[in-house]
């Protein structure tokens, strides 16, 4: 699939067109940039993955990984819930895709079967919902982490892993979309 930039054919959109650009910054405070580097890794995260068929979203990187797009998209799903349902607010909840049991089963259970992918979709959006309602309700980044076994961790620190998560996730998923289609990052 060749690019869908007109100016910039390298690029993966045009800047104009950039969903990332339009939703923009004028951060100042701690709270809002670290707000806007995590909404930013997250749309783009969305992008590398965008008009993908199931096949597509569960190739796998290359032998012998199980990563793929669907795969790390079932992981940062994961994540999510981990970090706010679990760690956050303290609640003791099964693991999205059985993980409790199996510490691989988001990228082992990724296979490319469409209701899989929908599953995946819907879960990744449910739990970022969850975390920016989090978030918004937090009277301070120096709220800390409830849960009863997990060594506690103030909102701030949390932030700071998942941009660092996405942003990790993101150069995977930067060349595992080269490797389907040729199409690059941005």
């Amino acid at each position: 699939m060749a690019s869908q930039a007109k100016k910039f054919p390298d690029l993966w959109l045009d800047p104009d067109e950039d969903p990332r650009a339009a939703a923009g910054s004028s951060a100042t405070d701690e709270r809002s940039v670290l707000l806007d580097y995590l909404r930013h890794f997250r749309m783009t995260f969305e992008l590398k993955c965008q008009g993908l068929d199931a096949e597509q979203m569960a190739r796998r990187s290359v032998e012998p990984s199980t990563m793929s797009l669907l795969g790390l998209l079932r992981h940062l799903a994961h994540v999510e819930q981990v970090w706010f349902r679990i760690t956050m607010e303290g609640n003791e909840i099964p693991r999205l895709w059985g993980k409790d049991q199996d510490r691989e089963a988001d990228f082992d259970g990724a296979v490319a079967d469409d209701a899989v992918v929908a599953e995946a979709w819907e879960a990744w959006r449910r739990e970022v919902a969850h975390a920016e309602e989090f978030v918004d309700r937090a009277q301070s980044l120096e709220l800390v982490s409830l849960h009863p076994t997990r060594d506690p961790i103030t909102l701030r620190e949390l932030l700071v892993h998942l941009i660092e998560e996405y942003a990790r996730h993101c150069g995977h998923a930067d060349l595992i979309r080269e490797r389907i289609d040729g199409r690059t990052g941005q």
